[in-house]
């Protein structure tokens, strides 16, 4: 059956989102930033905390921003799967976006917009390529090329307009997986305002009255739905949405904070516990670089090497399941405890992992996950290996077992032999590693998990 499109109508007339100000300019029109910041800001608009509306700009070239248009800038956002032992599986409209520009065709709109007081938030994620320094960039009547220069010519003009007051400095959230993304971002800044020669009271200003402030963010969102599932939902829902959107229950939007002013200026991260603001973000970042990336990147030579394509398959295998729930409690979390990291705060981020990998709506597939696998296990379980022995005395079971189908892995699919000492340089673990490798080589992966 065919469904009308999803347009304002299908929200209640006692809605009053329309009538609240435009107070976020958010570069990025992707599924991550809808699933994530915007999922926040809706919520928070909901309960009457924020109050305001997003101004989404469109800064890539390739397609428009009809779909949006079309549906009044609303969508649909699906959360499925386990969240703290119980199933989540619900919808709702996401209404926190007033309208989406287009960079390029619409600069002009944006300098203006750039001059209204109540636009207090920047938020962005133009993926790592975006945080570069092109030093080619014009600082004209037209859109500059790159991000960071779209950001300082419209710093600029909001500092000409308010005649420099530090009362109107923006709170400036970029949400790019580069480490400490906020000082990337605010370094390039800062060489292009000197490079294109901009006043030293305009560079104080950007210091002085902005705070960008380094944020990490953590959500599985796919996306739309597979074909037989989206006909089904619009089904129950009665109408057609191009711009719908997945996730899971879980989320992580962990913020750097360190200005007195900024929080009322972001107020819609009071509005859940799984936005944390902190005066540094350290522990979330190494909590989520060690237990989720670096499990699965143990992990994931093994469960190809077995036969599972995705993660829920992996993990629906007992003799897997417990291999990947014994790494990361047993091995793993008593590597990341320190001063900042307590062992309670570690289990239960170990235990979101696993509810997480476990999750039988999200189909994550182990072959993704190995892209660039040799740079990911050198960064991410390097430090690891060889923590868990100084702490312990002995090489760890399953990390050494991981590394080495990691091995065989590389020699039989990309024809690269790996050396262990590279990696860990305590023998102990690599005559270990040597001896799974022979397992391997003798009875196979499925023997060894059995």
């Amino acid at each position: 059956m065919s469904w009308p499109l999803l347009n304002k109508d299908w929200i209640s007339k006692q809605n009053k989102f329309n009538e609240l100000p435009e107070r976020v300019m958010q570069f990025g029109t992707g599924v991550l930033l809808r699933g994530l910041p915007d999922f926040f800001i809706h919520h928070a608009n909901e309960k009457g905390i924020f109050n305001g509306k997003i101004v989404v700009v469109k800064s890539t070239y390739q397609g428009g921003i009809a779909d949006f248009t079309s549906q009044d800038n609303l969508f649909t956002h699906c959360i499925r799967g386990v969240y703290k032992g119980s199933l989540v599986n619900d919808s709702f409209i996401n209404s926190s976006i007033s309208r989406v520009v287009e960079a390029k065709k619409d600069w002009k709109l944006l300098v203006e917009l750039a001059k209204n007081e109540n636009l207090e938030v920047i938020i962005s994620n133009t993926t790592e390529a975006g945080l570069v320094l092109d030093t080619n960039d014009a600082l004209g009547p037209d859109a500059p090329h790159s991000f960071p220069a779209k950001l300082l010519a419209l710093l600029y003009a909001r500092w000409k307009y308010f005649n420099g007051d530090v009362n109107k400095g923006w709170v400036i959230l970029p949400t790019e997986l580069v480490p400490n993304n906020a000082n990337v971002l605010l370094d390039i800044i800062l060489k292009l305002a000197k490079l294109h020669a901009l006043p030293e009271d305009f560079v104080h200003w950007i210091n002085q009255a902005n705070e960008f402030c380094n944020t990490l963010v953590d959500r599985i969102v796919p996306g739309k739905l597979e074909e037989k599932e989206m006909q089904e939902l619009e089904d129950k829902l009665g109408y057609k949405d191009q711009l719908l959107i997945s996730s899971e229950p879980f989320a992580l939007w962990a913020i750097e904070v360190n200005k007195p002013t900024t929080i009322p200026k972001i107020s819609f991260v009071t509005v859940d516990e799984r936005v944390v603001v902190a005066p540094s973000i350290i522990k979330y970042r190494e909590l989520k670089l060690r237990l989720l990336n670096g499990t699965h990147t143990f992990s994931c030579a093994l469960a190809i090497l077995a036969g599972f394509d995705t993660v829920v398959k992996a993990m629906e295998n007992k003799a897997f399941n417990n291999f990947i729930t014994g790494l990361a409690m047993e091995e793993i979390v008593p590597c990341v405890l320190g001063d900042a990291i307590t062992e309670k705060e570690a289990i239960q981020f170990a235990n979101s992992v696993l509810e997480r990998f476990a999750n039988p709506f999200i189909q994550h597939k182990w072959n993704s996950i190995a892209i660039n696998f040799e740079e990911k296990m050198k960064m991410r379980n390097q430090f690891l290996m060889e923590k868990f022995i100084l702490l312990t005395g002995k090489p760890a079971e399953k990390m050494a077992l991981g590394f080495a189908t990691f091995a065989w892995y590389m020699k039989q699919e990309h024809q690269k032999d790996i050396e262990t000492k590279n990696f860990c340089h305590h023998q102990e673990f690599i005559d270990l590693v040597e001896k799974w490798k022979e397992k391997i080589n003798n009875i196979g992966i499925k023997t060894i998990l059995g």
